[in-house]
Order: structure tokens, then C-alpha cells, then sequence
């Protein structure tokens, strides 16, 4: 081959690479980009520092972007599969929080959380969803905590940024959310979180969630990266303006949600233990040959699948949350449904029909978005200050159409595996935490025992309805 020809020839191929690259460049478009890639691919190797935030680009990856003002509506569903993030804690915003009708200004604010699984980098959504006023977040961050308090893991501390990593500082407007960006961080599987925010000014209403069964705390001044903790002095049993935390794994599967009430939310188990129903279920997940899938608890205390409930910090009703609570976390694979005690007991349904509408209508829903619906029976609570005989009669209704089937993918008998033998309407006393509605860390850890994980996990598509 002469020269010249040698010449042109590779000419031609810088030629043809540079058309590629383009294609690339301009196939990846807004949002699911490059930076994302190069970012996801120096955090499978470990590099970086991680102590800054990240392009922003992953966040928009799912359409919940870092920018609030970037949703289309407060209360829409984001797509339900995002690929790069899993889910591995969230909690449903209940109400605004009584006695802060002017938020908590001049506070750092220290949520503790529980991972379900792991990952190489972090994102956390704030929710101002029942706030007053535009929920002004002067600095945030996320860290390991070390021993279950406020400190946090040496080199684990983390400064968040919303839209870029200048900014620090995000206006959350009334009833939205905000992402953060990513940062790299080294997430451990059944570890808590330190989820901190500093809320300079008088604001509105704290958006939060009540029934925890965890201590979180707050200080005075910004203290946001304070990683020993020792500013953290006033502990709080509330989770405020979290709503949820997702990590980059790439051996992730997807996310599982447990959406229910608060037999989902753990009411009943040890506080500080992480003995919920889905924590179990977690944990069993982790062990088993079905491996990386995330596990989030969207239950609520008091909630009903009929009515909203926001006005005594129970929640929007189930049909209307469950585009956002359920299938908007990301990558959703399955969404396991307790739900419906609360409409009998509280909610005045003295029989099971529109109840079992209304978890058809969750079905439906879930299958629009190609996901599975695993169900549960409404357990016992016969010895329970609310008992009656209508109300049982209305729950034996609701389990005769669940477990004949029409109403959920596949269904899980809550119902037989807790109740008492000898007084098949009340719960069996080992699994009682005490008031006759509420599993004991027993009865949860039973329920998850009782979950077939080929049946919530395998890949079969759901039946059309």
C-alpha cells in the first residue's frame, strides 16, 4: 500500500468514527446521557472522590428530575421502570405535622433510615407535598450512620445539590418534590442512612411520616454536615420531608414496593429494630438465589384504599397515591397490596364490595405498567377496640373475593397464617403486639416468611384485566 493511499484510507476512518460519535452523542439526548454512563462506569469501578454532586443527569433519568419545577403534576405517576436506580427506602408522606404550621426554621433535621439494598451511589427525594409555603432547603446531605445514632461514618459524609453542583440550595414549591443529584457513595445493604436537611426560614407545614419506629433527631443551626453528631441533642420519633432514597446498583433486578397501612408501616414492632414486615422480607430477599432486588415500605398508618385520611395524618387515599407511592419509585418490578382494615374500621364500609372495587382498580393500574400485583387477606382484629360483628363480616367478604381470585396476581393468606386457631376472628397471642390489630415482631416476621418469592419475584408477565 503506498503512502497516500495509507493516508486517505485512514482519513476515511477518522472520518466514519466521527459520524459514529456523533450518532451516539446526539442518541443519548437530555436527561440519560453521557455523563450519566461515564459517571455509572467510574462507580462500578470505585473511582472518584464522591464528595460533590453529580451531573444531575441521573436524576432526570426517570423523569423525577433534581428540578421540581420539572414535574407535570404533584400527584402524577412517573414511569415505572428507570433502569440505572433501585429503590431501597421510601416512606409514604402521611399528613403535615401538627404544631409546625411554620416549619422548623433554624434546624438541621437528621432522618435515620433503613437501607434494603446497597449500591455505589445515592440519590434522596424531599417532598413539601402538604407544606403551607415553598419549603426553602438551605443545605443537605446524606452519610452512613455509624452505631444507629447521628454520627456518621468516618469519609462517609456526602453534600447534596440540586440541578448542579453550584447549587446548594433548592425551593421546594407547595405540594412537589425534589431529587437530588447523585452522589457516589458506597450504600451497605441493612444499614441505616443519615438523611439531613437545614431549613434556614420560616416556612410552611412540614410534610413528614409519623408511625416510624425509629429515632431520628434534630439540632439548632446548620449542622448538616456535622458527621460526630454531637450537635444532634432533641431525638424525634418522625421521618420529615424524606420520602425516599435510591442507589445505583448495577447487579440490581428492580424494586418490590409493600404497599399497605400501618400492619405495612410495622406499628406494633420494636422500635429501633427494623422488625416491619418488609424489613423481613428484605432480609429474606438478600439471602436468597433471587438476590439484588430493593425492597421499599410505602405503608401507612391508618391509610384506606377509599377515602383520604391526610387530615388526620393517615394519608390520600390508596387509589389515588399509588401512581406516585408505588409505581413511581423506580424500576419497579412487583408491588405487594395489604390494604382495607382501615376502610371497615374506620372508613364506615359495612360491606366488602366497594373495598374489593378499589384493589381491582390498584390491579389495573399496576398492569398498565406491565407490573405485578401480589395481595394479602385482611388479618384478624377481633379483639380489638374497634370489633364488631358488621365489621367482620364486611372483612370475611373482602378475603372470600380476594382468595377466589380476580382480585391480585397471586395472594398471600395473612389472615390464616396469624389468626388464633380456637378464635379464628382475633390474632393468635404470640403474634399480638398487645391491641388486637398489630402484628408482634413474631407476626411480622412470619408474614415475610410466609411470602413465595418466585410467585412476587418471577418474571411471568401479569394477566390482563
Amino acid at each position: 500500500m503506498t503512502r497516500q493511499r495509507g493516508l486517505a484510507l485512514f482519513g476515511a476512518m477518522i472520518a466514519v468514527v466521527g459520524l459514529v460519535c456523533a450518532g451516539i452523542f446526539a442518541g443519548l439526548g437530555p436527561g440519560k446521557g453521557l455523563a450519566d454512563d461515564v459517571a455509572g462506569s467510574l462507580l462500578g469501578n470505585g473511582k472518584g472522590d464522591g464528595s460533590g454532586g453529580g451531573s444531575g443527569d441521573g436524576a432526570a433519568a426517570d423523569g423525577r428530575g433534581g428540578d421540581a419545577q420539572g414535574r407535570a403534576g404533584a400527584h402524577e405517576a412517573a414511569p415505572a421502570a428507570a433502569g440505572a436506580w433501585t429503590g431501597t427506602w421510601a416512606a409514604g408522606a402521611v399528613g403535615a405535622e401538627p404544631g409546625a404550621p411554620h416549619g422548623l426554621p433554624g434546624r438541621s433535621i437528621r432522618n435515620v433510615v433503613h437501607t434494603s439494598i446497597g449500591g455505589t451511589a445515592a440519590r434522596v427525594t424531599f417532598s413539601n407535598l402538604y407544606g403551607t409555603a415553598p419549603l426553602f432547603i438551605g443545605h443537605a446531605s446524606v452519610a452512613v450512620a455509624d452505631s444507629g445514632g447521628p454520627a456518621a461514618v468516618p469519609g462517609t459524609m456526602r453534600r447534596l445539590t440540586f440541578g448542579g453542583e453550584r447549587a446548594l440550595s433548592r425551593r421546594v414549591p407547595v405540594g412537589r418534590e425534589v431529587v437530588s443529584d447523585p452522589v457516589t457513595l458506597q450504600v451497605p445493604a441493612g444499614a441505616d442512612l443519615l438523611l439531613t436537611l437545614y431549613t434556614p426560614s420560616v416556612g410552611g407545614a412540614v410534610t413528614y411520616h409519623s408511625h416510624t419506629r425509629q429515632t431520628s433527631y434534630l439540632a439548632r443551626g446548620d449542622r448538616t454536615e456535622d458527621a460526630s453528631g454531637t450537635a444532634y441533642a432533641t431525638p424525634t420519633p418522625y421521618w420529615r420531608y424524606v420520602t425516599a432514597v435510591d442507589v445505583r446498583n448495577r447487579q440490581s433486578s428492580g424494586t418490590v414496593v409493600a404497599f399497605g397501612d400501618s400492619i405495612t408501616d410495622g406499628v406494633g414492632s420494636s422500635a429501633g429494630s427494623n422488625h416491619r414486615w418488609p424489613d423481613f422480607l428484605a432480609a429474606r430477599v438478600r439471602d436468597s438465589a433471587y438476590g439484588h432486588y430493593g425492597v421499599v415500605d410505602e405503608g401507612i398508618g391508618g391509610n384506606q384504599v377509599l377515602r383520604d385520611a391526610s387530615a388526620t395524618r393517615s394519608g390520600r387515599a390508596a387509589i389515588t397515591r399509588f401512581g406516585e407511592d408505588a409505581l413511581g419509585r423506580p424500576d419497579v418490578r412487583a408491588v405487594f397490596v395489604d390494604l382495607g382494615v382501615n376502610d371497615i374500621l374506620h372508613g364506615h364500609e359495612h360491606t366488602g364490595a366497594r373495598i374489593v372495587a378499589g384493589l381491582k382498580q390498584l390491579t389495573r393500574q399496576a398492569h398498565a405498567h406491565g407490573i405485578r400485583v401480589i395481595g394479602s387477606t385482611l388479618t384478624p382484629f377481633g379483639s380489638h377496640a374497634g370489633y364488631n360483628a358488621v365489621k367482620e363480616r364486611a372483612r370475611d367478604q373482602v378475603n372470600a373475593a380476594i382468595r377466589n381470585g380476580g382480585v391480585f396476581d397471586s395472594v398471600v393468606d395473612f389472615d390464616r397464617l396469624l389468626r388464633d386457631p380456637n378464635a379464628p376472628d382475633r390474632l393468635r397471642p404470640r403474634y399480638d403486639s398487645g391491641d388486637g390489630l398489630h402484628p408482634s415482631d413474631a407476626g411480622y416476621r412470619a408474614m415475610a416468611s410466609a411470602v413465595n418469592l418466585r410467585a412476587l419475584l418471577g418474571s411471568h408477565a401479569p394477566a390482563a384485566t
